[in-house]
């Protein structure tokens, strides 16, 4: 396993692809899209034109994005703090934004070795900002697709020690795995990987809440984007954690999962299902 610390070492594949139209400031991408949504600076005109629409689609839509970036915080918080985890498997990093994954483990435990991964050149671009943790731990990054959890797994382990126990996070990705694309087996493929002690932490967009906006939303995306949107059920989304210990209080809306006391409720349905198991 790669001992190098802080700055860490990018993970890449052999010849990434050039961002090619996906550099091309007139063409939206999606990383930017949901950056321009979360209110980043990492987008251009066309990719807030994108959100714009979205949001017009679903009203909630800029509301959701920020409830999942904060329960990403809240999510990485307790497996640092509470439940003492030291290592992170990011799926779908998207881009590098406010508390990332590596900088809310490091703060709680600076030894926390985190891979990010995601597949978009342009993440990729941005995946030095990912590489900056702390001195005592690690942070790296990988070009990859997530639905090739064989060659991710193998990269991951330069970095991460699988023999002990890993988070595997997916949070605001997996809508994006199509049901043909065999998402549930992907998923497995990553739960089976990691040993006893290990989570799965998973956001998805909810097709049972505030159902009518969020399939516009969905078609407004599959217009838009070249990536296609998949909402799911709570019951569909719960399902990815099959055979796993469900964390309470369960697979629940974003913003009703642990909130902190000074939460404040957002006065609107938050549709999107999120929740943290545990291997047993």
């Amino acid at each position: 396993m790669n001992q190098a610390g802080g700055l860490g070492t990018a993970i890449e594949e052999a010849d990434p692809p050039a961002p090619g139209a996906a550099g091309n400031p007139t063409i939206p991408n999606p990383a930017r899209v949901y950056d321009a949504l979360l209110g980043g600076k990492d987008n251009y005109a066309a990719d807030r034109a994108v959100a714009d629409k979205l949001a017009a689609a679903k009203p909630s839509l800029r509301a959701n994005v920020r409830a999942n970036r904060a329960y990403l915080g809240r999510a990485v918080r307790h497996l640092a703090a509470d439940a003492g985890i030291r290592q992170f498997l990011d799926l779908g990093t998207g881009l590098p934004s406010f508390d990332n994954t590596h900088e809310v483990a490091q703060r709680v435990a600076p030894e926390s070795r985190i891979v990010y991964v995601d597949n978009d050149p342009i993440v990729l671009a941005h995946a030095r900002a990912l590489l900056v943790g702390s001195r005592q731990g690690a942070t790296a990054f990988l070009h990859a697709d997530i639905r090739d959890p064989d060659t991710i797994l193998e990269q991951a382990a330069l970095t991460i020690d699988f023999s002990k126990p890993v988070a595997v996070i997916l949070l605001g990705v997996l809508y994006m795995i199509p049901d043909a694309d065999l998402p549930y087996a992907n998923v497995a493929a990553y739960v089976d990987a990691i040993v006893p002690g290990s989570y799965l932490a998973i956001s998805h967009p909810a097709s049972d809440i505030d159902a009518e906006a969020a399939a516009a939303a969905a078609r407004q995306y599959d217009q838009s984007l070249p990536t296609t949107q998949t909402n799911r059920s709570r019951a569909q989304v719960t399902r990815f954690f099959d055979g796993l210990e469900l964390l309470p209080p369960g697979v629940v809306q974003l913003n009703r999962w642990r909130p902190d006391p000074g939460d404040v409720d957002p006065g609107i349905e938050i549709s999107s299902w999120a929740g943290l198991g545990r291997k047993r």
